[in-house]
């Protein structure tokens, strides 16, 4: 970057250019807070005494962040993932249908099960015969 040639000139009729002082950074409670955030980070404290409505406003913000990063994972999937899903829903499927039979079993009367198990013996015994 070229510097200005009013720089290299000792002409005495201009005005040199100074920097401004930043009135917030030359401010006295500005220098406190700001050393005494530098001795807290040295010690490797974190200043705890935050308003409990930027807590809350920091959870939020992180759960959303875990929320939207949960939701792009499960965009992610692939394809042989998608297929697993769907195996798994149908096993755990066939398996509720299969409990649920169990149950019906169980709650029939002791009679039909027994008719159930005589037609079983009958119709084994008619295959054995007939091979």
């Amino acid at each position: 970057m070229a510097e200005p040639d009013y720089i290299e000139s000792d002409n005495a009729e201009l005005i040199k250019p100074h920097k401004l002082v930043n009135p917030v950074k030359g401010s006295r409670n500005h220098q406190d807070l700001h050393r005494e955030l530098l001795m807290n980070q040295k010690r490797g404290l974190s200043p705890q005494n935050k308003p409990e409505l930027q807590k809350v406003m920091e959870k939020r913000k992180r759960d959303q962040i875990i929320k939207q990063q949960k939701e792009e994972t499960e965009q992610k999937k692939s394809d042989f993932e998608l297929e697993l899903e769907k195996r798994h829903q149908k096993l755990e499927e066939m398996e509720m249908e299969k409990h649920k039979t169990e149950e019906e079993q169980e709650n029939k009367p002791e009679f039909l099960k027994v008719k159930g198990n005589l037609r079983k013996m009958n119709q084994e015994i008619s295959n054995a015969n007939s091979s």
